[in-house]
């Protein structure tokens, strides 16, 4: 397969500024979109240079020209429409979180695998040069043991993001769905570890409607012992975000991370002081649509897989049974 044809199922504000271009970059085509709203999928395919527009799935699924889909929908429709796509023999990328509930991700994951199909998550965040710069410093021993990790993920949701993150439970918005299952995929990366449990406190600072928590805080121990903390904010106008990792020879202090851009900073700090760690400034999308493609032509996987979604959402549902309970839920992925 030289040319690998898109469709977008979802005319969406991720797929204009980063995912098309990702495609193009590598070499594929977007062939095709579709919103439930026609009107806004032809202005969609307009603006873009996408060649058709549609407001129907079935018609989307069943064209011949689309080899992959990437469905950047709101979350309660990703289940449904992953599960089509899957039937119509079309490798899947998906926005986190797979799906609301952690059954319906494992039937999402599992219809790809039956189809033959690749299937992946679009955690952003483990391919930037930073996270993976991190990765790459405490495997080599460079700050000894990790023992402790703190996120601080927590930034101002602009207006035209905010609709339904803010405002529609049924449609899995808030805080924690939206960007604590990022920390998780990138905690997990970084370290090569997996969440055990979590302890978590939501906020509604103003901006969460609804019941929805816009900001939330969590504590979490890893399988190594190593604990965690993470913070999440759709509040915080002025606050950067940042990644530390604290070992028992040195500490990795990264900031400005957390983001969609191949920006920031890390230094590693041990007992011969402080050094600048240079890394990898290209585009977090070019690599994750590189490595889908591959993984499309049987060449490796994917950046993130169907698997470390489901990872992610586990974590993310027992964030907000913490949150709600008050107590320490085990993180259960079903894997």
């Amino acid at each position: 397969m030289t040319t690998i044809r898109w469709g977008l199922i979802g005319a969406s504000n991720i797929a204009r500024e980063y995912v098309i271009n990702a495609i193009r970059a590598n070499g594929g085509e977007v062939v095709g979109v579709m919103s439930a709203d026609a009107g806004r999928a032809n202005a969609y395919a307009a603006a873009n240079g996408i060649p058709s527009a549609t407001d129907s799935l079935d018609a989307l699924l069943g064209r011949d020209d689309i080899d992959a889909v990437y469905i950047s929908t709101t979350n309660e429709l990703h289940r449904d429409q992953a599960l089509a796509a899957a039937k119509a023999g079309k490798h899947i990328l998906c926005e986190k979180p797979l799906a609301l509930d952690l059954s319906d991700a494992h039937r999402m994951v599992d219809a790809a695998r039956s189809a033959g199909v690749v299937f992946a998550t679009n955690h952003h965040l483990r391919n930037a040069g930073a996270h993976r710069a991190m990765r790459a410093a405490i495997a080599e021993g460079r700050i000894g043991k990790p023992l402790a990790a703190r996120v601080f993920h927590a930034v101002y949701l602009p207006p035209f993001l905010q609709g339904w993150r803010i405002n529609a439970p049924a449609a899995g918005g808030g805080v924690i769905l939206d960007i604590a299952v990022h920390d998780a995929d990138t905690l997990r990366f970084v370290l090569q570890d997996e969440p055990d449990s979590v302890v978590a406190m939501t906020q509604s600072g103003g901006m969460g409607e609804s019941g929805l928590a816009d900001a939330v805080m969590t504590t979490v121990t890893f399988r190594s012992g190593l604990i965690a903390q993470t913070h999440d904010a759709f509040t915080a106008k002025y606050a950067g975000t940042g990644f530390d990792v604290h070992g028992t020879e040195g500490s990795l202090i990264a900031r400005d991370v957390m983001t969609q851009k191949p920006v920031g900073s890390i230094v590693l700090s041990n007992e011969s002081g402080e050094h600048v760690i240079d890394f990898d400034r290209g585009d977090l999308y070019v690599r994750a649509l590189g490595a889908f493609h591959g993984a499309v032509r049987g060449e490796g996987e994917p950046a993130a897989t169907g698997e470390d979604g489901i990872r992610s959402l586990a974590f993310g549902l027992a964030v907000a049974e913490a949150a709600k309970t008050g107590g320490t839920v085990k993180v259960e992925t079903g894997l």
